[in-house]
């Protein structure tokens, strides 16, 4: 340790109430303290119980849940993950750019901020209500390329293919393929009509029975596909690998479990899980068919990320 202002060694000076070592300058007399690394900065929360909180938030836990299992207070398990949220939005942005894609699979996961659509009132916040996480996945690398939140409209999906083609590798010839959803067909004219062949995979479900009341679509009677732009592979025209990983989504982010009272009651919360799935789906959770992470079948990651990198990256 040297002295900012004397330009001197200093020696121990003991250390204080928390146990840190403390150094004093021979000849100004001033203390120093033996730097401190905070990854959380403005949180007293130790980085491995912040680790252990943000794997049981990851396995699908609620945030109540996580409360009762580590007696951490609700105020800082959600201060955490807005945190982390905020790193993970950064990590995303930083290194899922210039990515060489072959086949993407757009599609939307329903979920909803503080109550259902049909209770919103007019007076109240805008967000709350339907919320549509729009996701972007390259059907190789299983890589998720791009997310976007918002309602399910023309607006959020200009956002949301923008971004994709910012993510894209400059010269990248890709197709791509999504569900029957019409404001797509403009997004992605616009956007990536000089380098894609897209085409729509529209699904025709069969009616419920007379009487029976259903949760979730019936099933599929039959597939239409519809080429938009280009010339797409009919080999290549699938939207399995998305709808796969709203699977995984449901499974691993409590806010979007159906049929239960699990849900984001703010906007800030809500996206900040959204966007630390997402990142740990990419970096840390090893795909079983692939058996390295998206990022490393990417080229974008040479090792499989721990928790803890998207606290301290």
């Amino acid at each position: 340790m040297t002295c900012t202002k004397c330009q001197t060694d200093c020696k121990r000076h003991g250390f204080d109430r928390k146990g840190n070592q403390r150094f004093q300058c021979p000849e100004c007399s001033k203390t120093y303290q033996t730097p401190q690394n905070k990854p959380l900065s403005g949180m007293y929360l130790p980085v491995d119980d912040a680790e252990f909180i943000l794997r049981l938030l990851l396995e699908g836990n609620s945030v109540s849940s996580v409360v009762r299992l580590t007696g951490t207070h609700q105020k800082t398990v959600l201060k955490l993950l807005v945190k982390a949220g905020e790193k993970c939005e950064r990590i995303m942005g930083r290194y899922v750019r210039n990515v060489q894609v072959k086949d993407l699979e757009f599609d939307e996961l329903w979920s909803f901020i503080g109550k259902k659509e049909k209770r919103v009132r007019p007076e109240d916040d805008q967000n709350m209500g339907d919320c549509y996480t729009f996701v972007a996945i390259e059907r190789n690398s299983k890589l998720v390329v791009n997310i976007a939140m918002g309602k399910r409209n023309q607006a959020t999906t200009d956002v949301f293919v923008e971004g994709v083609r910012q993510a894209m590798a400059p010269g990248s010839e890709v197709q791509v393929a999504t569900d029957g959803f019409a404001p797509y067909k403009s997004a992605i004219t616009t956007t990536l009509g000089d380098c894609a062949d897209y085409a729509m995979l529209i699904k025709v479900y069969q009616a419920a029975p007379e009487g029976e009341r259903r949760y979730s679509p019936g099933e599929v009677a039959s597939t239409e596909v519809v080429p938009v732009i280009g010339r797409p592979d009919p080999a290549r025209i699938c939207t399995s690998i998305v709808e796969r990983q709203n699977l995984s989504v449901r499974m691993g982010t409590r806010r979007f479990t159906r049929l239960t009272n699990a849900f984001s009651k703010k906007w800030e919360n809500h996206w900040a899980a959204v966007s630390t799935w997402f990142a740990f789906y990419n970096f840390c959770r090893v795909h079983k068919t692939l058996r390295i992470t998206p990022a490393m079948a990417a080229g974008i990651s040479d090792h499989v990320w721990d928790v803890r990198e998207l606290l301290v990256a």
